[in-house]
């Protein structure tokens, strides 16, 4: 009679526990395929739900685009030998006389006129000569200039002009180089790829790094791998230029049944769907469902009417793209789907693993209860 009693007892817990786990949700890492589709536009959602396809694809396929505007790209390199204010200048007087010299003492013919740096306005100062127009100028240029401010003072004066940039042809170099600083502007550091190998070159990998240049007020930015494909790009540096190296901000979430959940750095110019998956380990092989790859993303009007061919979306749309990695081409249109940033990759569990995980709650919860059930049958027997 016990016997019977006790299995009543059991029997009785099983039937309660399972009517308790069919009224609430077990734990879990997001919604399922069903609760997602739920929300579709056609439920009345909010979302626009897509399969996505070679057209959807295309429609999508939207890279940031940086380059350096005309202003950048039509500045012709600057004259190794054309001086600028802030430079520094060495000049060298000869004088064709013995004893009365213009410039130097008795018997001193010869005259040097060491670190003379030409002013802000692009001036400098020459004993005798005056005040005299430098920045502009090439060193022979400036060589004969002062030659016929002096020719009318001393017999056959002989000039030269040498020139080392100084503190008006620099450029700055910060961020992710190797060695940041102030460097000058010289015969081998015109451009800017010269200037960043002036710098020690890029302290990150070129996949993600952009190159930032700032001319007075315009900014525009490149891709240093960009840059270094097409010559055409490698533009002429002016003075006071400021280059930064700084690596993609670019980023989506991982979450679901995926091998790891987080928020994951871009890895290169463009990624594509199955490349995302593939950064964080792949599909989880015991819980993932293949056919269940979603894709979250807020889509600009223009791009969200072009995927569901309408023209009267305006603002920007709520759109889940939907990936079957089952499907004949499912790996396909995985690899040439892109993901942008901000994207939310999702990718759902199987339908089995929700009712393995109940399964093992019932089975817990079962045997918790009949152990206490054993234990207090125990304790009124005795």
């Amino acid at each position: 009679m016990k016997l019977m009693a006790k299995k009543g007892a059991k029997g009785l817990v099983l039937v309660v526990c399972v009517a308790a786990l069919v009224g609430c949700s077990l734990p879990r890492p997001g919604p399922n395929k069903k609760e997602i589709f739920a929300g579709s536009v056609l439920k009345e959602g909010d979302a626009f739900i897509v399969s996505v396809n070679s057209r959807v694809t295309r429609a999508t396929a939207v890279t940031p685009a940086f380059g350096f505007g005309s202003n950048f790209r039509n500045a012709g390199v600057v004259g190794s030998d054309t001086i600028a204010p802030g430079d520094i200048l060495a000049l060298t007087v000869f004088e064709n006389v013995k004893d009365d010299p213009l410039l130097g003492n008795t018997g001193q013919r010869v005259s040097l006129l060491d670190q003379v740096q030409v002013d802000g306005a692009g001036f400098i100062f020459v004993p005798y000569a005056g005040r005299i127009k430098a920045s502009g100028q090439s060193p022979e240029g400036l060589r004969r200039l002062i030659t016929q401010k002096l020719d009318s003072q001393t017999p056959d004066p002989q000039v030269t002009v040498q020139r080392v940039a100084g503190d008006g042809s620099t450029v700055s170099v910060s961020g992710a180089v190797s060695g940041q600083g102030v460097f000058p502007i010289e015969r081998p550091t015109r451009t800017l790829t010269a200037m960043l190998a002036r710098a020690g070159g890029v302290a990150i990998e070129p996949a993600v790094a952009l190159v930032r240049v700032t001319r007075g007020s315009h900014t525009d930015k490149i891709w240093l791998e960009d840059l270094y494909a097409n010559p055409a790009l490698d533009i002429a540096l002016r003075a006071g230029d400021r280059i930064v190296v700084e690596r993609d901000t670019r980023a989506y979430v991982a979450m679901g049944a995926t091998g790891t959940q987080n928020r994951v750095p871009f890895e290169s110019q463009t990624l594509s769907a199955i490349e995302a998956i593939a950064q964080v380990g792949g599909l989880n092989s015991t819980t993932a469902d293949p056919t269940g790859v979603f894709v979250f993303r807020n889509e600009p009007a223009e791009i969200a009417n072009s995927v569901l061919g309408r023209s009267d979306l305006t603002g920007d749309q709520r759109m889940v793209y939907v990936l079957d990695l089952t499907q004949p081409t499912g790996m396909f249109e995985a690899r040439d789907f892109l993901v942008r940033d901000g994207d939310t990759v999702y990718v759902t569990e199987a339908p089995f693993v929700q009712w393995q995980r109940t399964i093992a709650a019932v089975t817990g919860t079962v045997g918790a209860a009949t152990s206490l059930s054993d234990s207090a049958t125990s304790s009124s027997g005795s």
